[in-house]
């Protein structure tokens, strides 16, 4: 039975102050707005995207089957990139910057991100790790290397400190992968560098979302100018907005319960 979609609302006043608060105080602002399926093709086009010039990515989520990691707001992830060597993730939400210890927001691969949407935003730290040329994702996928070795010390230590006692990494199960098309461009008429991707669920789901990328201090100028120049483009700002991580993890967390009787 298809969904009904739901439209999103602006923001209150309220909200606006508290995102600005966070914005102060984090490394940068993305800007996101998921495409309604229907509509896919019709921005695709009116943007000027050329699939072809999309890179293929592979995204692996770690959680228990129900969802353990998910529900205390810790999001491990891994990433096969084509051309590229894998990347790795572990990602707090939502946080309040000024509250993290002062050895972990300086670290260099750290990343505190505002991520804000049409009715909605979250801040968020992301400990990244680079694992360079090689299967070492693929092996995890494939039960043949332990989930841990994907990870950095400072990376584990992270996860330790925000998992609920006694789930280790190498406690989690493999949700995934899921297959993405991502493409980076600039569209006519906007001088900003926007960021597609389309997310592909084993289920024949599709999300596409549409991003771009700016200093705190931009974020409602550059809120404003996406807005304008969107909208002239016919893109939908009020749709239903979908978020990739939760939908992929409901999906694979699904396929995992037993059967009934």
């Amino acid at each position: 039975m298809p969904r009904t979609a739901k439209r999103v609302t602006r923001l209150t006043d309220a909200q606006l102050e508290e995102m600005l608060a966070l914005t102060s105080h984090a490394d940068s602002v993305e800007l996101k707005l998921t495409v309604p399926d229907s509509e896919r093709r019709a921005t695709v086009t009116g943007l000027g995207m050329d699939p072809l010039e999309g890179q293929i990515r592979q995204v692996f989520f770690f959680d228990t089957p129900d969802l353990a990691l998910n529900k205390r707001g810790v999001v491990v992830r891994a990433r096969r990139v084509q051309g590229r060597g894998d990347d790795t993730v572990v990602k707090l939400r939502p946080i309040v910057p000024d509250q993290l210890p002062p050895s972990v927001r300086k670290a260099k691969t750290m990343v505190v991100e505002v991520d804000a949407m049409p009715g909605g935003y979250v801040c968020s730290a992301s400990f990244k790790g680079a694992l360079g040329p090689g299967d070492a994702v693929k092996q995890v996928a494939a039960g043949d290397r332990a989930i841990r070795k994907l990870y950095s010390k400072e990376q584990r230590a992270f996860y330790a400190s925000h998992a609920p006692e006694g789930l280790g990494l190498d406690d989690l199960t493999v949700l995934g992968p899921i297959n993405v098309l991502k493409l980076k461009f600039t569209p006519k008429g906007f001088n900003r560098r926007m960021v597609a991707e389309l997310w592909l669920y084993p289920d024949g789901e599709r999300i596409l979302e549409l991003s771009t990328k700016c200093a705190p201090s931009e974020g409602f100028q550059v809120a404003a100018e996406a807005r304008a120049f969107l909208a002239d483009k016919g893109v939908d700002l009020y749709g239903e907005q979908q978020t990739k991580t939760k939908t992929a993890l409901d999906y694979f967390a699904s396929t995992l319960k037993e059967p009934a009787g």
